[in-house]
């Protein structure tokens, strides 16, 4: 049949298919020449001192680019850079309490969330929502929904909550939570002296998430292994959340020292698919407790970058490392070092297209000196050239 033949009803329909491949096509090749010009920026990475003595980061970028860095293990503190990180304003005091991680930004209304305990929880909860990207916050009343099994979860200390961005839960806010298996912090701080194990081996981790911009918030179905807690989610290209969480715990019998990854495939009620990272570690090689660690989502779409914060040690919390995956956390082929002193918990955030913060990624993290086990937080920020100076992208791109 000649090209003039061809009916006009399936001459569109050719139309439309080769249109929506060359979009895709297209698409695809820009992304890969969107990293490519990035990595021809010259490598670029620094660290700097934000907090003194206290616990508990968490890091974003708010829509405006602002780079929030939160901390606090007595009261939650908050300071802001304007310039991609170049300055930092003073420290601001939202509140007494400990941070209860879980920062999270509403992409959609620009809002930040942010969740305090009274004391180390099970405890009474406050949230604080910021209208102007961390300057002030106020106090806001929300309601959280218990779990199947009828229990509230505590917030802390979890890395920040995400915006979903897929068309079926688009706009839907998600952070990780967690069961301490106690019914206060003065219980919890007995079980910890006297009943470890029975603590540990019951509590898990979860998440909650919210429809209504962070007002209600639903408690999923627990995480599929108890003896966790301490988690971080990113969303992947096809809309699955990608959950990976520390382990205080082992018993099923395999004491693996790794972190724990489970999947939701419907926005984040339920968590499936459980597997261990060959890849990634769970705090010192000597010690089942693990440790809190950073996790975000490069924002390349029709690549899944992921970047991960944890350290690389035998024995003690130090040498901090960051691992990267190419495709959405199944292997993690790069890994780079931080800082090879004493690092705790961490926290990632990506910086924003079309403001200061573009390029770079930030790196929140407890650190401890010669005096003290936890003398504060440092932020490391640094680009994609530098994370893979040396490396030919294309071996890692499919």
């Amino acid at each position: 049949m000649k090209l003039e033949e061809i009916p006009p009803k399936t001459g569109k329909i050719l139309n439309i298919f080769f249109l929506i491949s060359l979009f895709f096509s297209t698409h695809c090749w820009s992304q890969i020449d969107q990293i490519k010009n990035e990595l021809k920026k010259e490598p670029f990475f620094e660290i700097k001192q934000l907090f003194f003595g206290e616990r508990n980061p968490n890091v974003l970028v708010a829509n405006d680019g602002s780079v929030i860095a939160s901390y606090g293990k007595t009261k939650f503190m908050v300071r802001r850079s304007e310039d991609g990180g170049e300055t930092w304003g003073p420290i601001i005091k939202v509140s007494d309490g400990i941070h209860g991680g879980g920062l999270t930004l509403d992409e959609n209304s620009g809002d930040l969330i942010a969740f305090v305990e009274k004391e180390h929880p099970p405890s009474s909860l406050k949230c604080f929502r910021s209208k102007d990207n961390g300057k002030t916050w106020n106090l806001s009343e929300i309601k959280i929904l218990p779990d199947k099994n009828g229990i509230i979860p505590s917030m802390h200390m979890n890395e920040h909550g995400i915006t979903l961005k897929n068309e079926k839960f688009k706009g839907r806010l998600v952070r990780p939570s967690r069961f301490y298996n106690a019914k206060s912090s003065s219980e919890r701080k007995l079980m910890y002296s006297s009943a470890k194990e029975k603590m540990w081996k019951e509590q898990y981790t979860n998440a909650i998430y919210s429809d209504d911009g962070g007002k209600t918030w639903q408690t999923s179905d627990p995480f599929p292994a108890n003896g966790t807690g301490e988690a971080a989610i990113v969303e992947l290209n096809n809309g699955n959340l990608y959950y990976n969480s520390r382990r205080h715990f082992y018993n099923d019998g395999i004491n693996h020292r790794m972190r724990l990854i489970a999947h939701s495939y419907d926005g984040g009620n339920t968590w499936g698919n459980l597997s261990v990272s060959e890849d990634l570690p769970d705090g010192q090689e000597n010690s089942d407790y693990g440790l809190m660690a950073g996790l975000d989502r490069l924002n390349y779409h029709k690549n899944d970058i992921l970047i991960f914060s944890n350290i690389e040690s035998k024995s003690g919390r130090k040498n901090g490392m960051v691992w990267v995956s190419f495709d959405g956390g199944d292997s993690w082929p790069l890994k780079k070092s931080i800082d090879q002193g004493k690092f705790k918990y961490s926290s990632l955030a990506i910086g924003r297209e079309n403001t200061s913060s573009q390029g770079y990624i930030y790196l929140l993290y407890e650190f401890g000196d010669f005096q003290n086990e936890y003398a504060g937080a440092k932020i490391a920020r640094f680009n994609l050239s530098w994370l893979l100076h040396g490396k030919e992208i294309d071996q890692y791109l499919k």
